[in-house]
């Protein structure tokens, strides 16, 4: 990928209906860019299924969900789940008897971590139980889900599965300083990848984040055949994260958030995509903007790239929907300039010597820097103190906005998708969210 391929036209097509199945590979919590897909196929009436990683008993070994925990995953998901485990990676996976990664990496410290070494040929044999058990299981979830689609009808394979950091406590302590730290609590992300415990998290990225992307594309292929055969159409789509293009100056330009560890998992995402594309699937994955949302808030300064969406709702048109977004927004701080103020701040943070070091596209992910976090985590702090209060945010206003615009523009394009990468930037996501209100 030399340049972002953005979705320029909102997409009119529509091939799902009632009757129609949507399968969400991967379990639904809280916040998050799922619930804008699954919105849309519940006003178009499709059956939903989906599926759940399981749950951990006191001894980590994984289980399905009891029955008090799958009336309330079906509850929020508003359809049917099945209960076999598809928990992703393989921190917690090894040969009976075995150390896992996991295990591993109890004896690291703050002090020790950077020099200790790991046993890869224990973490290998660990990883291939761990893809293998995922494997299986998507074979048994695959065979239940195939009963429940009828001949004939279209399929939308819905995976957003990400992640894949090991619960060590000592990983906590270094996420502190890479993605929160400034002055003498920063820390080089380089540092971290340079590490044996960042090659493991990297390893376990991909597992988690891209290679269950293929997992899903050939666990389904019986599937496939059946409904193509019957007349039916099957699609799949994912999430990416590749950068934004976001309103600067009056024109946009693509930024990102540099510290994002999952960049490298997130190409290899992109890539899987783009081999079944080949093959004839209609796999796309869908490169959304920033949001806060329950897994990001650890990157703190990744909401800053939100802010110019309310100068973008009027560039698209916006009208007096778009003037109440904005009157929303001042509502929330402490001073009645302070909007205005803050959209000067972001504009003069992107037009710094500093962030432009960042836009290179073919460097992408690139390693964070101490002026970086000072520039960034700063600014982060200085907007979120301007709030009345710290627990309502214009950016969860805006976050909601994305997530919303976002749902129905990779709902109708996947009926007929341009490509297997695209890019979802504020101006889409603006003029989508206008057409919207401005009934």
């Amino acid at each position: 990928m030399i340049a972002p391929i953005p979705l320029r036209d909102i997409p009119q097509t529509n091939i799902f209906r009632k009757g129609d199945v949507f399968v969400l590979f991967g379990e639904l919590f809280g916040r998050g860019y799922a619930n804008g897909l699954i919105n849309e196929a519940r006003k178009a009436g499709m059956t939903i299924i989906g599926i759940t990683v399981g749950r951990r008993d006191e001894n980590n070994v994984l289980r399905p969900l009891t029955g008090e925990e799958l009336a309330a995953a079906e509850s929020n998901l508003g359809g049917r789940i099945i209960n076999e485990p598809l928990m992703a990676g393989f921190d917690l996976d090894a040969p009976p008897g075995e150390p896992t990664p996991t295990d591993l990496l109890a004896g690291m410290t703050l002090k020790s971590w950077q020099d200790d070494k790991l046993d890869w040929e224990q973490i290998e044999k660990c990883r291939k139980v761990g893809v293998t058990r995922f494997r299986d299981s998507v074979t048994k979830v695959m065979a239940e889900i195939d009963g429940m689609i009828p001949d004939g009808s279209n399929v939308f394979f819905s995976h957003t599965m990400a992640g894949g950091i090991p619960k060590v406590k000592v990983f906590l302590a270094i996420a502190n300083r890479i993605y929160k730290g400034r002055g003498e609590r920063f820390l080089s992300s380089r540092a971290l990848f340079d590490s044996d415990l960042g090659k493991l998290i990297l390893m376990n990225f991909d597992e988690v984040t891209a290679n269950t992307f293929q997992h899903l594309i050939d666990g389904s292929a019986a599937i496939r055949a059946r409904i193509e055969k019957t007349g039916g159409q099957v699609r799949y789509t994912a999430y990416g994260y590749h950068g934004t293009e976001i309103l600067t100056d009056g024109d946009y330009e693509w930024q990102t958030y540099t510290n994002y560890s999952q960049g490298h998992a997130k190409m290899r995402l992109e890539r899987v995509a783009e081999a079944a594309w080949a093959k004839g699937i209609k796999a796309t994955v869908y490169n959304c903007p920033e949001i806060r949302t329950n897994s990001s808030d650890i990157f703190v300064g990744v909401e800053l790239s939100l802010f110019p969406l309310l100068k973008a709702l009027k560039k698209e048109n916006g009208g007096a929907w778009a003037d109440t977004q904005w009157q929303a927004c001042r509502a929330l701080f402490q001073d009645e300039q302070a909007l205005d103020k803050l959209l000067k701040k972001i504009s003069d943070y992107n037009a710094s010597s500093v962030m432009k070091k960042f836009r290179n596209f073919e460097a992408w992910p690139m390693d964070n820097s101490a002026e970086l976090a000072d520039l960034m985590i700063g600014t982060s702090e200085e907007i979120t103190q301007m709030h009345k209060d710290r627990k309502a945010l214009v950016t969860d206003i805006l976050s909601a906005l994305v997530l919303e615009g976002t749902g129905p523009l990779m709902f109708r394009e996947t009926s007929n998708p341009a490509g297997p990468v695209l890019w979802l930037n504020h101006d889409i996501i603006a003029r989508q969210l206008n057409l919207m209100h401005s009934n």
